[in-house]
């Protein structure tokens, strides 16, 4: 006969980092563990000096995107420089090695060539876990950056009622600033 289980919210007195671990993250599979996280988190991309980020989830969306403007592809189209910004409005130049260069089609079916990225991404209570990550103008949208299934798959589960489950943004890491 086939299980069925329930979730319950419970505050613990551990990081998420900390809770990760006793949980056997990160590790993928169906049957391991999760964390759960609302429909929008507070997040650090450490290796590129940003944060904090209000992230939101979107379980709809397979690939994540970050805010970026004044998008630079080097020549050799080894590296790009760009500029985002974080929750306080200040803005960021990073510099990153390109991961690869793909099309994305957007909500509105629009496919676009974007470039993508490898780094860290880590949420309050400082549980850290490799992203692949596009660039794109999100000037417009509410969150700076998305979340998609790629990243989230494995990790997380995703309660659309709540928001911030993992902890507020004073949690996070202040990443050194990049300066190029």
């Amino acid at each position: 006969m086939p299980r069925t289980y329930r979730a319950h919210a419970e505050a613990i007195d551990s990081t998420s980092q900390e809770l990760a671990a006793n949980l056997g993250l990160p590790k993928r599979g169906p049957e391991l563990p999760k964390l759960i996280v609302g429909r929008r988190e507070w997040i650090s991309l450490p290796d590129l000096g940003v944060s904090p980020l209000n992230a939101k989830t979107d379980s709809g969306a397979w690939s994540s995107c970050l805010h970026a403007e004044a998008i630079q592809l080097s020549e050799d189209q080894e590296t790009v420089t760009f500029i985002t910004s974080n929750h306080s409005g200040e803005s960021i130049t990073c510099q990153a090695a390109v991961a690869r260069i793909g099309r994305v089609k957007s909500s509105t079916g629009i496919a676009r060539k974007r470039i993508f990225i490898q780094t860290h991404a880590v949420v309050p209570g400082g549980f850290s876990w490799p992203i692949l990550i596009s660039l794109a103008n999100r000037k417009e949208m509410l969150c700076p950056m998305l979340l998609g299934r790629r990243a989230l798959a494995g990790y997380f589960l995703i309660d659309p009622q709540s928001a911030h489950l993992l902890g507020p943004r004073r949690q996070l890491p202040n990443p050194p600033r990049a300066i190029i």
